[in-house]
């Protein structure tokens, strides 16, 4: 299963890797892509994601989902 979701603030491959660490911590989450030019992150996984999980994680990482 794959889910896509914007991510605003994202500038750099470090923030790149942020929201990678706190996403791959999700149970069930198998890959992480993150693009920052779009601001836009796939997500892999074996079942659906919670939407709260995924929100949790990217603001852990210092960011917002848009939307």
């Amino acid at each position: 299963m794959t889910t896509t979701i914007t991510v605003e603030g994202m500038s750099c491959g470090g923030c790149a890797k942020s929201v990678r660490a706190e996403l791959t911590q999700i149970p069930g989450v198998l890959a992480v892509d993150v693009d920052v030019p779009n601001g836009t992150v796939t997500i892999a996984s074996d079942n659906p994601v919670d939407d709260e999980a995924i929100r949790a994680a990217v603001e852990e990482a210092g960011y917002t989902l848009a939307g």
